[in-house]
């Protein structure tokens, strides 16, 4: 069970509410505000807000500063209590359990929450480089110990491609392209070993949750790059060429696919949303076999779409000990087959209450 207080946030001004363990329904009309309670929760479980990465955004028109507080149980029913404060300034506070912290890197190791929006289809249709940073998303919440593992790679790639234009301009010779080849072959392996890692705990379960959920044959892999120093040095030169590093990591994908075809290109706009809910389903299941601890799940706007079947499938799939938030225009959005809310929430202009 949570308990919430919104000040200033966005559309909110002052709100507490606790939310009950289980299934919480939010109603609604369109614009009323639903979004904003989740996002609300979602900024004082984990520091930032799903919508924008821009802090500034979450503070309320004519407001200057939002804060938020959220007070749970977490792993084995601890206690946990947190305030989240931003200014329209840019400052942005975050205290957990009393005391300050610098990132929310903290938070996100005390509590794990997952998110579904409609935005999140982008994860299925879009580009590799969105599947690869939710990839390692995953990795900081599954194998906490290779969080930074991306954000290393990251750092040590650009060091590389940096010196491989200075080497084409002429400053340098390859003698200072060397320690950032090994660095990048040393961290490009071990980040390879941790995407395959996550891809392997969840494979199955996101099998299993799209046949659930009407989507059969649905496949989850993951084809490491081949990187390493002697891969590295033998495209130096069209490396050097072209100012960037040809092979590693950063290059790869994930393959979400059903029945062998690709559900990026040949995949509707039903079966992407069926993929995405599969693939939020089995992560939220391997998180609470590792770690003991149920996620909680955000989820927005994610019935409207589907027929009775695959909303008593979805809610039906959730593992047991989740929070679930999920908004709807109409309390009638959850068949009668599906588990029934444990509390139901209105939200209008601004304002929640619970019925």
């Amino acid at each position: 069970m949570s308990h919430v207080r919104l000040h200033d946030f966005r559309s909110y001004s002052r709100q507490e509410l606790e939310l009950a363990e289980g299934l919480v329904l939010i109603v609604g009309p369109n614009g009323a505000g639903k979004t904003n309670l989740l996002e609300g929760v979602h900024l004082g479980a984990q520091g930032f807000s799903f919508r924008t990465r821009r802090d500034v955004g979450v503070v309320r028109f004519g407001a200057e500063a939002s804060r938020v507080e959220l007070r749970g149980r977490a792993r084995g029913e601890t206690p946990f209590a947190t305030r989240i404060t931003v200014e329209r300034g840019g400052a942005k506070k975050i205290v957990l359990d009393g005391a300050s912290v610098r990132s929310h890197e903290e938070l996100r190791r005390r509590l794990a929450v997952l998110v579904f929006t409609p935005d999140r289809l982008a994860v299925v249709k879009g580009s590799p480089a969105i599947r690869r940073r939710y990839l390692d998303r995953m990795i900081g919440r599954l194998v906490p110990s290779s969080a930074s593992l991306s954000t290393e790679y990251g750092a040590a790639l650009g060091q590389r491609n940096a010196a491989l234009r200075r080497m084409r301009a002429g400053l340098v010779d390859r003698e200072a392209v060397a320690p950032w080849t090994a660095a990048v072959a040393r961290l490009g392996v071990e980040l390879e070993r941790a995407r395959n890692e996550v891809v392997a705990a969840i494979a199955s379960g996101f099998t299993q949750e799209a046949a659930k959920l009407g989507l059969p044959s649905a496949d989850l892999g993951y084809v490491s790059s081949e990187v390493s120093v002697e891969a590295l040095d033998e495209r130096l030169a069209t490396d050097v060429e072209r100012g960037t590093t040809s092979v590693g990591p950063h290059l790869q994908d994930v393959e979400l696919s059903a029945d062998g075809r690709e559900l990026r290109i040949y995949g509707s706009q039903g079966q992407q949303r069926v993929a995405m809910l599969a693939l939020l389903l089995a992560e939220a299941r391997a998180l609470s076999e590792a770690t003991a601890e149920a996620p909680m799940l955000l989820l927005d706007d994610v019935l409207s779409e589907l027929d009775d079947d695959r909303r008593t499938s979805l809610l039906g799939g959730v593992p047991a000990g989740c929070q679930v938030l999920v908004t709807s225009t109409t309390d009638r959005a959850v068949p009668a087959g599906a588990p029934r809310p444990a509390q139901v929430i209105d939200v209008a202009a601004g304002s929640a209450r619970e019925r």
